[in-house]
């Protein structure tokens, strides 16, 4: 009797230590994360801007309603952000050159304020891999610049090495459509292209972009543009913000020979954290059950909505707008859908690290990276803004990723393309 009273007691209490024991396990896992995700050096290959949001009464020094600030990089220990020169693909003459350059060029002033006037103190330009080291030592932010869409380069091949002296450190020779420089991986759709591949001024800035120590990024120029870029560059090429086609087919993602040439050339796809680029069929459910709440509160906003394929065809400021609503929908329909049993799943962070598990099994631990593509149709549920970028760390150590690995994928790979773009560069300059 007593040894069953004795039975009666210790089973409760072996229950209970048996729960801390296992809270304790997930305790001791969300630190060891959070020690890595302090130690290492988080960047973010692509992060679009709005101009209007760098002014010196608008600016990233506020939380403001965009997924990219201040605040939230520091809240979510994002400590590099690749700001986008964006400009969409407009009609090949000299009106439509000289209005993109304009457009370029309003957006590397507006970065440059930012690190210059409006917060010089929280963040810094970075040009080169020292200057991310160097910045992030002082506890300050980096900002880095890339272009999407070499369209503002026109026809002078002068504005290459100028927006490099800008601080661009990467180029896509095209976005969803044709550029003058290449055709884009949205010819997929009718298979008409303009220059099957790259053009002989695309060939011309490829060299150049060599020569001047940019890399080039094949994330929205077509396959056979991919294939000849990689073919004529002396350096690693990187895509900036893609992810794996075997796992979702998006032609914005690269098949398995597009990643085998991207290994061999010993460049790095940057996974990208973009719903419709990760999961179709889970995309795909959710957003159809999402219509009838979305709808009512388009209608309560009084805003005007498009679907991706009418978006590629509206003019920028028209795009910058509705990506601005799309998120302020969006937002709102989560979190109604979140409170509905049984409702569709989004695409989350495991979706997300799916596509880099598969990426590194294909191609090795050393030519893959993270981006986002925030502020410009990109965020998943746990990394929808900055302010969430420790919850990918979070996942990454779940899956097994050992520090060094992680320190890899979140900046090693990448900064040590631009270090080899760099090199490749000097070389080209002590020749000539």
């Amino acid at each position: 009797m007593k040894y069953k009273t004795i039975l009666i007691f210790l089973l409760p209490l072996t229950l209970i230590m048996s729960c801390k024991s296992e809270i304790s396990k997930e305790d001791r896992l969300i630190a060891d994360a959070r020690a890595i995700h302090k130690r290492v050096i988080t960047l973010d290959t692509h992060c679009d801007i709005n101009v209007k949001n760098f002014t010196d009464s608008l600016n990233y020094t506020q939380d403001l309603d965009t997924q990219i600030t201040l605040p939230k990089m520091k809240e979510g220990g994002l400590d590099v952000a690749w700001f986008i020169v964006y400009t969409g693909q407009d009609s090949l003459t000299e009106a439509g050159y000289k209005k993109a350059y304009e457009n370029a060029m309003s957006k590397f002033n507006a970065i440059h304020k930012l690190v210059e006037e409006i917060a010089p103190n929280d963040i810094e330009l970075a040009l080169n891999s020292e200057d991310v080291r160097r910045i992030d030592a002082k506890g300050k932010k980096a900002a880095m610049i890339g272009i999407e869409n070499g369209y503002p380069v026109g026809l002078d091949l002068s504005n290459v090495e100028k927006f490099y002296k800008l601080g661009a450190r990467y180029m896509s020779l095209s976005h969803n459509g044709h550029s003058q420089l290449c055709d884009s991986n949205t010819g997929e759709r009718d298979s008409i292209w303009l220059h099957n591949g790259l053009s002989d001024l695309g060939k011309q800035v490829v060299t150049e972009m060599n020569r001047v120590g940019m890399m080039i990024d094949v994330s929205h120029p077509s396959k056979e543009s991919m294939r000849q870029m990689i073919e004529l560059s002396k350096a690693p090429i990187i895509a900036s913000h893609s992810s794996a086609r075997a796992l979702c087919n998006h032609s914005r993602n690269l098949d398995d020979e597009q990643l085998g040439w991207l290994k061999e050339n010993g460049g790095v796809v940057q996974t990208v954290a973009f719903t419709s680029y990760l999961n179709t069929e889970k995309y795909e459910a959710r957003n159809k059950a999402m219509e009838d709440i979305r709808g009512k509160i388009i209608d309560s906003l009084d805003i005007t909505w498009y679907n991706w394929s009418e978006f590629r065809a509206l003019d920028e400021p028209t795009q910058m707008e509705f990506v601005a609503n799309r998120k302020r929908v969006m937002d709102i329909a989560n979190e109604k859908a979140n409170q509905i049993k049984d409702f569709p799943a989004a695409v989350s962070v495991e979706d997300f690290v799916n596509h880099i598990d598969y990426l590194v099994e294909k191609i090795g631990i050393d030519h893959v990276g993270i981006s986002s593509d925030f502020d410009g149709g990109g965020g998943i549920e746990g990394w929808g803004d900055a302010s969430e970028t420790f919850n990918v760390t979070l996942e990454l150590v779940k899956r097994g990723y050992t520090e060094a690995q992680i320190e890899q994928l979140w900046s090693g790979n990448l900064l040590r393309v631009l270090d080899e773009v760099e090199t490749v560069a000097k070389e080209i300059q002590s020749k000539s």
